[in-house]
């Protein structure tokens, strides 16, 4: 019975989300996909001049983000998305709420109550991990509760 428990204690305490530093080459570029070749010519002039039009917008649009710059931490931390950070060696996990000039106003998870207030200098930019939902953690946690019910279901059986 202590087996039981110790299970579902340790089930309760997985969580499928993880904190992942954000770097440049986790953000895909656009992909470019030409449109298909069609017999007629005067479709086939519009697609054209189409496609010439959105690849000379797509150039605009990539010189003026250009991959190399390092994002704000303004731009970094968007608001109503959860964030690892470290401020001063401490490690602190929130929601964004707002900016308010050069301050984050954010709260603890979970917790509205508890508002912090952080000057953009004081984060450690470097450290700044976005909360997302790793599918691995949560394709073993799901495995590990099918055998666990199959074993349950075997041994209720037998």
């Amino acid at each position: 019975m202590k087996n039981i428990y110790l299970l579902l204690i340790s089930f309760s305490l997985i969580s499928c989300y993880t904190y992942k530093v954000k770097t440049e080459s986790d953000e895909k570029p656009q992909e470019t996909k030409k449109p298909p070749v069609k017999p007629d010519i005067a479709v086939g002039k519009m697609t054209a001049a189409r496609a010439n039009m959105e690849s000379s917008q797509r150039n605009r649009s990539s010189t003026g983000n250009k991959p190399n710059q390092p994002q704000s931490i303004q731009e970094k931390l968007e608001a109503n998305k959860y964030f690892k950070i470290d401020v001063g060696g401490k490690p602190y996990r929130i929601q964004v709420d707002k900016w308010e000039s050069d301050t984050l106003v954010a709260h603890v998870i979970h917790k509205p109550k508890k508002v912090l207030k952080f000057h953009k200098n004081q984060i450690d930019q470097s450290t700044i991990a976005e909360r997302r939902f790793s599918n691995r953690t949560a394709d073993i946690i799901t495995v590990v509760a099918y055998a666990s019910v199959g074993v349950g279901i075997y041994l209720l059986v037998k």
